[in-house]
């Protein structure tokens, strides 16, 4: 059994029944074997070890009391991953998958992504196993704040700042940057994804679904192509697959299919963006109701998707953009995309492929951007809203856009030329996690045994 081989049995060990957090860091390690191979001291230092550990676990429990007057609980967690390049950071997500393997994948997967930015910023995630959805703004400021009591003593400006995520947006931060004021007595920086009127920055709610097109273009570009006239599939309907959109358009090319929890919506004259943003961001509603507006438009149920494959994936487009969440591409999916054309997939969610999926997307030629590189913009944005919060500037919409299509440059840039340096021109995912890999290992090392 070779080194890699030991870590990922151990790992299995000491975490047990964690699938997605093997999943992300088999991927890593594996595409990190020629890197290993030629620099001995990353194992002499013991850094695969290291790395794969998170540096500090928290978890705990919140309870708090419904509109019915009933106590209820959930579980919380904060996994601080690892901090060589700077105070954690990263996303709380509240979903009802939320459990200890999901946050520790996040959290591994944000140590490349944060590493690959070029800030000063190390790598978290946390969240907890509730759902926003159906709850009162009273019931969800409730769970926030008792959520706040116990994280606000293990986060801080220059300690761990977190974010939103998937069911964490304006509304959550807003009650939980509340109650840590209430309970710290400082107006800081903790929070980023702040509201515009205290703290937060301007493109921060547009930024993934941005820096996800800015990277798609980069990989065209690099193909004598761009997004002019390209036909596009999104998938979500949250702030990245909506933004996403909206760049999309910007630069020329027209989505044709997005689609929710409830199914899978498709446009073939393209989609009605300001629908979209009036059901999800304001009425908060399903996409099926997009028809009651659009009827030459098709709406497919989750109910009636094809066995084992997603309604999305099916139809025939240019690229696609999976902005929802994990392995929502699996090798059927991808396939199908590879099979109809697809050109370019460009991933707005963290692990949005499974690995079958992605290596099939790299063995047929097409242009991928695996997550960790593809949707880094959120964070880089973040820490520009860290910046603004510390300097007590405020920027233009304008200086943090350029700002971020010029860090979406530079990260593809990494890694392509990594890639093309260990003679894979088409992987970016050995590209993105090697140039990722090594600048954090260099800082440990240069930290010493920490």
């Amino acid at each position: 059994m070779n080194y890699i081989d030991n870590i990922l049995s151990g790992l299995k060990v000491s975490s047990p029944a964690q699938q997605e957090f093997y999943q992300a860091v088999e991927e890593v390690l594996r595409s990190l074997a020629p890197v290993l191979e030629t620099n001995k001291h990353y194992q002499q230092h013991s850094i695969i070890q290291r790395i794969v550990e998170p540096e500090r676990q928290i978890i705990f429990r919140i309870p708090w009391v419904d509109d019915g007057g009933v106590v209820q609980v959930n579980k919380g967690y904060r996994i601080e991953f690892n901090s060589a390049l700077g105070p954690y950071k990263g996303g709380l997500r509240f979903h009802p998958s939320v459990n200890a393997s999901v946050v520790k994948f996040l959290g591994f997967e944000q140590i490349f992504k944060n590493a690959l930015t070029g800030l000063p910023i190390g790598a978290a995630k946390g969240g907890a196993n509730f759902d926003p959805k159906g709850k009162s703004d009273r019931e969800i400021m409730a769970f926030c704040q008792s959520f706040m009591t116990e994280l606000y003593r293990h986060v801080g400006p220059n300690t761990d700042v977190p974010a939103g995520d998937i069911g964490v947006g304006a509304r959550e931060i807003g009650y939980l940057f509340g109650q840590y004021k209430r309970l710290t007595g400082r107006y800081e920086g903790v929070l980023t994804g702040k509201g515009l009127l205290w703290g937060g920055s301007l493109v921060r709610k547009e930024a993934t679904g941005y820096g996800t097109v800015y990277f798609a273009d980069c990989m065209l570009n690099d193909r004598g192509e761009n997004l002019q006239g390209q036909t596009c599939l999104v998938s979500g309907a949250g702030n990245v697959a909506i933004y996403a959109m909206e760049k999309l358009y910007q630069l020329g090319a027209t989505p044709i299919g997005c689609c929710d929890s409830t199914g899978t919506l498709y446009h073939e004259n393209g989609l009605d963006l300001t629908l979209i943003k009036t059901l999800k961001e304001q009425k908060r509603e399903s996409l099926a109701n997009y028809l009651n507006t659009h009827t030459s438009a098709t709406f497919t149920p989750v109910d009636d998707y094809p066995e084992g494959r997603h309604a999305l994936w099916q139809y025939t487009a240019d690229a696609a953009f999976p902005c929802a969440t994990q392995n929502e591409i699996n090798k059927n999916d991808a396939q199908g995309l590879v099979a109809n054309g697809c050109k370019l997939v460009s991933e707005g969610a963290n692990m949005a492929s499974t690995q079958d999926a992605v290596e099939c997307f790299i063995d047929s030629g097409i242009a991928y951007g695996p997550g960790k590189a593809a949707n880094a913009g959120g964070v880089a944005t973040s820490q520009l809203e860290m910046a603004q919060n510390a300097s007590m500037q405020r920027w233009s919409f304008e200086k943090v856009d350029n700002q971020l299509q010029g860090i979406s440059k530079s990260i593809y840039q990494q890694a392509s030329d990594t890639a093309k340096d260990f003679g894979e021109p088409n992987n970016l995912v050995l590209g993105a996690n090697i140039a990722a890999f090594k600048r954090v290992a260099d800082a440990m090392i240069e930290q010493g045994v920490v």
